[in-house]
């Protein structure tokens, strides 16, 4: 089972939830999906965006598809093939709603980060589910001691956000203040719950995990909705 220590990760209720942000948003989801599946829920993976399409069999074409994975204790990735790219983007509208009931568990990914661990949403971003209720927003602390320019997607607007130039030196304030901002990977949460997976904890010392802990707990974020993952940190 993933080591997550979110309560929506336990508590047996169906959940549709969108990934937001960078820093191996595709890893944590997948991880999930896959602890998920593992306890005999159904679980459905797609995106709003563009993912890659899987190579491990997961990717389902249709509802049978869908359903045989699941009997399988596995699961389902559905979604629309680009053949130029060899990526998925959004499933039909259709499988989606012949899909969404009957799945225990929807996981979205939401946004793309082109593998920067933070990042702003342009105007169009997030592509939130309407009917998700949590948002999960990853950022890699890989992203800490980097410039801004460097480590952020659309550092243009993470700079004037932040109000500092694009050769400032990504800090912890500066990464919680994306985290929590409006204009952010807060960006359209309204009333869905907020969940935040600082990813990478083992590239950085203890006292700066301690540190990201305590800023986002001092503006408000419940300790509980804060997971401190580590690579390799899928199993128990």
């Amino acid at each position: 089972m993933a080591h997550c220590p979110f309560d929506f990760f336990t508590d047996g209720k169906k959940h549709n939830i969108c990934l937001v942000g960078g820093g191996g948003k595709t890893t944590v989801m997948y991880e999930l999906a896959a602890a998920w599946a593992d306890c005999g829920r159904k679980v459905l993976v797609l995106t709003s965006t563009h993912i890659l399409c899987p190579a491990d069999g997961s990717f389902a074409a249709d509802a049978a598809a869908v359903h045989n994975l699941w009997q399988q204790r596995r699961y389902a990735v559905i979604g629309t093939p680009e053949l130029s790219t060899g990526k998925l983007t959004a499933p039909s509208q259709d499988l989606y709603e012949a899909l969404h009931l009957q799945a225990d568990v929807i996981l979205c990914e939401a946004d793309g980060s082109r593998h920067h661990p933070c990042k702003v949403p342009a105007e169009h971003e997030p592509v939130l589910l309407p009917d998700s209720d949590i948002v999960l927003a990853v950022a890699g602390m890989d992203a800490l001691g980097r410039p801004l320019a460097q480590a952020c997607q659309r550092p243009q607007l993470a700079a004037a956000l932040l109000g500092c130039s694009l050769d400032s030196v990504i800090d912890a304030q500066m990464l919680v203040a994306l985290l929590l901002s409006e204009q952010g990977a807060c960006k359209n949460v309204g009333a869905r719950a907020y969940y935040i997976v600082l990813n990478k904890c083992d590239l950085i010392k203890a006292a700066q995990q301690e540190e990201m802990r305590r800023l986002l707990v001092s503006e408000g974020i419940d300790e509980r909705r804060i997971w401190l993952r580590e690579r390799g940190d899928s199993k128990c």
